[in-house]
């Protein structure tokens, strides 16, 4: 019995101490070479990311698996995902980018939360939706924000300090500070 308990205990320590820190370390230095800035203290699982210098990640975060950071454009100076200090990324997050996201000191993210700041433009009916030139605006996650798991945040959005979204919620329009919303479009449910 203890024999086999610490065979377990070994090869757990093995791979999730050892071999996923080790090959999680090697992925940040290769992202950080890339030009992704990863600030001291933060734990970077592994994630996906389009182009690395458009991300800069702030000192003492920690963000879980498959996080996808996409960029969706041409090269340019970045970054224009830039998430401070403090900040909790819970899985398989996206952050669907154009313009600029800003996520503010001492947020958590619950996982499969979704950013997206821009939008197809349908208003010819001669032209192909693909074809139409999109429309895009910047998102604002205050701090000390906290977001409910599969949020999804649509362009232009801006969220106040200490607000609280339920998951599940699409927000489609900004939310004033210490409010709790929810729903699909998200609606103020309280204050703090």
């Amino acid at each position: 019995m203890k024999l086999n308990y610490f065979i377990q205990q070994s090869l757990y320590i093995l791979h999730y101490r050892c071999i996923k820190r080790t090959s999680n370390f090697l992925n940040n230095i290769w992202l950080v070479i890339n030009g992704m800035k990863i600030g001291k203290g933060t734990r970077l699982s592994k994630c996906n990311v389009t182009w690395p210098h458009q991300v800069s990640i702030g000192n003492y975060c920690t963000l879980e698996n498959n996080i996808f950071f996409k960029y969706d454009g041409i090269w340019k100076v970045g970054p224009s995902i830039i998430i401070k200090d403090n900040v909790f990324i819970g899985n398989n997050c996206e952050f669907n980018i154009t313009t600029k996201i800003i996520i503010e000191n001492d947020c958590l993210i619950a996982s499969g939360c979704k950013f997206i700041d821009h939008n197809h433009n349908f208003s010819s009916v001669t032209k192909l939706i693909r074809k139409q030139v999109s429309t895009n605006k910047p998102i604002h996650i205050g701090p000390n924000v906290w977001l409910g798991y599969n949020v999804v945040v649509l362009m232009g959005v801006e969220i106040g300090e200490g607000a609280v979204v339920a998951a599940g919620a699409v927000v489609v329009k900004s939310i004033p500070p210490f409010e709790i919303w929810g729903g699909v479009p998200a609606k103020k449910i309280r204050n703090r």
